[in-house]
């Protein structure tokens, strides 16, 4: 009895409250009301009649989205149909000056209301009829109308809609044995934007013309233009069908349908936009591998410059040749501005020779940096950084950039754990890169990206606080190239680090001779290996479907375990360190789906395998797969989660570089849409975990098993993005689901959350401030 009488309590508090609302929103509306003009009214939006006759099976709900589409103006957003913009802009009055936070937050958070006055519903109804024809829908009509309830006037429109007619026949109306009907006919059909039996779509015809005319550049004709196209479009075949008819206009210049071949290049390496040289000067040209070059401060090597331009002399113009070689040119890393510009035949009749001039401005030849800033790492460290280098873009006059940088930094934690252990860390890098491919084997090399050829060496010391010092080395040599503009490789074939420790403190020694997994993580450790990166994104980043993969392979110690022979974990050594042996391999997916104009489902799947074997009991822990914090499980602090079933100890959480296991699965699932202006939400889950081969760091509740499913970690939150123009601040507030780590059976702690308990949230709440999406 007590439960219904409350239940009645909470229905009349709920109708109270929606009374209240709604009061609330019709006082509000009638002081937008009075803010009106004299017979001007609100405009509310507009309604589609759509009639069809029988037989048209046209999806309505797609002939409405291109309505609205094509409809102005766009009415105010609403809530449960009350415009709370307007309501805003009224309410916070006119701005004195065009600054400040009553400006800001009348057109920010504001905005001026749409009304009567900018509504022409005979202009949208003839609108609709184009557009309608545009996408096939033929002998359409459409009309509109108004109507005003309680000063806001909605836009009624009928819409008679045509039958949709496809394409039957698609041909070229040209002299098939001149130049340019031989080019036209040597298009591949399949690649065509208009095809028989598809929907008439204007904006089809329009993408087939820029082909054609994107293909006749790439056989010589530089003056042709896709103006110089008609489609004659024939509606009277009957059945809903009609025929389209390309052909060349009557009268255009002799000179576009005649192939130009390129008489002269000339590259001036060292303009300047300030005191250019005289363009078509020959003083100082220098012929080399048939390019003129105009260098006469020998400021880059004429092979390099050369080595970027992808045609020679006589060559037929080509436009995909000539986007290559700009692209080449500002992809050395050494210029400012890539410019071009081409010069015509003097024969003005029949024209059939073209000069290209390039003029490359140079970025200055030496440059320094220093920074400093604070940063947040996923080991649960905070800190500032401070770093200086200097870079050479032209060390040895061929591009070749050489780069040297000093850096510094001091972090520390809030951790319990980690308080107390504070680090310090001083290094050094430097790497000199070259604009080419330098390689005992053949790589094939991509026209349009120069690849670039780097030599890398690095030290770092690092100081933990009370426990250890440690220096590392390091050496790499590798290739980075692309396959396409969306595809990269990049390949090192030889990788070298060697780490060792020194000056343990008193406590820290004591606990390396009591536990094994800490003695080997102190030991001299030298990493000797090969590793490969792919990474593929969708070319446009604004598609309804994005995607994003990054693999990498990585493995060591196999060349140096052949030449030792068969070893036991931690057995043989290199100049008295332990070597690593391991193969280690991760895929990185991610895909987006777009909801709405900033609403998207974005998702991502790593899965992480890393095998130690032979002297290797587990990954070396600068390889090993981390899970946890602002970019992965944001419900659990990093160090904090697995591996498997564990839950590190505050000695491993200590003393261990990093606490991780050889395999990884992560799982992400968010939901961005916006708010208001540049404040973004955010809804999310994410799920996994790390597992291990070997029972040595972690016991056997660390290592990975066939039930591994039911030691997945859980956790869910929500989250605000402010987007600042030049980066992104994220702030994510998240809570554990599910805790592995529990008893069997007690694994959920969604009955558990309390989020009225400080207690609950002391312990369970996890928030996670960072630069940029987690992925």
């Amino acid at each position: 009895i007590q439960r219904i009488i409350k239940e009645k309590q909470i229905m009349k508090m709920v109708q109270l409250i929606f009374i209240v609302c709604l009061l609330s929103v019709m006082v509000t509306s009638c002081s937008i009301s009075k803010q009106l003009p004299k017979d001007i009214y609100l405009y509310k939006g507009a309604k589609y009649t759509i009639l069809k006759d029988s037989g048209n099976n046209t999806k309505l709900s797609t002939v409405r989205k291109q309505l609205k589409r094509s409809t102005s103006p766009i009415a105010n957003k609403t809530i449960f149909g009350f415009p709370y913009r307007v309501w805003v802009w009224y309410a916070v009055g006119e701005p004195k000056k065009d600054k400040g936070f009553r400006y800001w937050l009348r057109n920010k958070l504001g905005a001026a209301p749409v009304l009567s006055s900018q509504l022409n519903v005979k202009a949208n109804a003839e609108n609709f009829q184009y557009t309608l024809a545009n996408q096939g829908y033929f002998r359409t009509k459409a009309t509109g109308d108004t109507i005003v309830h309680q000063s806001r006037v909605t836009a009624l429109y009928t819409i008679q809609l045509g039958f949709p007619y496809k394409l039957d026949t698609i041909k070229w109306i040209i002299d098939s044995l001149s130049d340019i009907g031989k080019a036209i006919y040597q298009m591949d059909p399949k690649e065509s934007y208009v095809k028989t039996k598809q929907p008439f779509r204007l904006a089809d015809i329009k993408a087939e013309r820029t082909r054609t005319d994107i293909f006749l550049k790439t056989k010589g004709y530089y003056y042709f233009n896709p103006d110089f196209i008609i489609a004659q479009v024939d509606s009277t075949v009957g059945s809903h069908r009609a025929n389209i008819f390309f052909r060349l206009k009557d009268e255009i210049p002799v000179a576009a349908v005649i192939p130009q071949s390129v008489q002269k290049i000339t590259v001036f390496p060292n303009y300047t936009l300030l005191n250019p040289p005289p363009d078509t000067s020959k003083n100082g040209l220098t012929l080399y591998n048939g390019i003129f070059i105009r260098d006469t401060i020998h400021a880059i090597k004429p092979a390099a410059l050369t080595r970027s331009i992808t045609y020679r002399n006589s060559d037929l113009y080509n436009i995909k040749e000539h986007n290559k070689t700009l692209n080449r040119f500002i992809n050395m890393g050494l210029y400012k501005f890539v410019k071009s510009r081409y010069i015509g035949d003097t024969d003005t009749i029949l024209p059939t020779k073209i000069s290209v001039l390039y003029y490359l401005t140079p970025l200055p030849k030496k440059s320094i940096q220093a920074e400093i800033g604070s940063f947040s790492k996923s080991n649960s460290f905070t800190g500032a950084q401070a770093n200086i280098s200097w870079k050479h873009r032209n060390a040895f006059k061929g591009a070749e950039q050489f780069f040297v940088k000093l850096y510094g930094a001091f972090e520390g934690s809030n951790n319990d754990s980690l308080r107390a252990n504070n680090n310090f860390r001083f290094g050094a890098e430097a790497s000199l890169s070259f604009p080419r491919f330098l390689a005992p084997f053949k790589i094939k090399e991509s026209n349009y990206f120069p690849p670039r050829t780097k030599f890398t060496v690095g030290y770092e010391w690092l100081r933990r606080q009370g426990l250890y010092t440690k220096n590392f080395f390091r050496f790499q040599y590798d290739f980075t190239w692309k396959q396409t503009v969306n595809q990269e490789h990049t390949l090192a074939p030889l990788s070298i680090t060697y780490n060792t420790s020194s000056d343990f403190s008193d406590s820290y020694a004591a606990q390396v001779n009591q536990y094994p997994a800490l003695q080997i993580s102190n030991t001299p450790e030298i990493i000797i290996g090969a590793n490969y990166s792919y990474t593929y994104r969708s070319v446009n980043p604004n598609s309804s479907d994005i995607f994003y993969v990054n693999t990498n392979l990585d493995v060591a110690g196999t060349l140096t375990g052949l030449i030792n022979g068969k070893a036991t974990p931690y057995s043989t050594t290199i100049a008295g360190a332990y070597f690593a042996q391991f193969a280690r391999a991760d895929v990185d997916f991610r895909y987006s789906r777009k909801l709405g104009d900033e609403t998207y489902l974005a998702n991502r799947i790593f899965i992480g395998v890393g095998l130690p074997y032979g002297n290797s009991s587990f990954l070396p822990f600068s390889r090993q797969f981390i899970i946890g914090g602002s970019g992965s499980l944001r419900g659990f602090q990093p160090r904090q989660l697995g591996p498997g079933r564990t839950r590190s100890t505050v000695i491993q959480q200590l003393y261990y570089p990093q606490v991780g296991g050889d395999y990884k699965l992560e799982l992400n699932s968010e939901l961005r849409f916006p708010i208001v202006s540049k404040i973004k939400g955010a809804l999310f889950v994410d799920a996994g975990n790390t597992f291990t081969k070997d029972t040595l760091l972690y016991g056997k509740e660390g290592v990975l098993t066939k039930d591994f499913m039911k030691d997945i970690a859980i956790s869910a939150g929500f989250g605000f993005r402010f987007d600042i123009s030049i980066l992104i601040i994220r702030l994510d507030i998240a809570t554990p689901l599910r805790k592995p780590y529990l008893e069997r059976g007690k694994e959920w702690v969604i009955r558990e959350i309390q989020p009225f308990s400080s207690v609950w949230r002391r312990e369970n709440l996890v928030l996670n401030i960072a630069i940029g999406y987690p992925f």
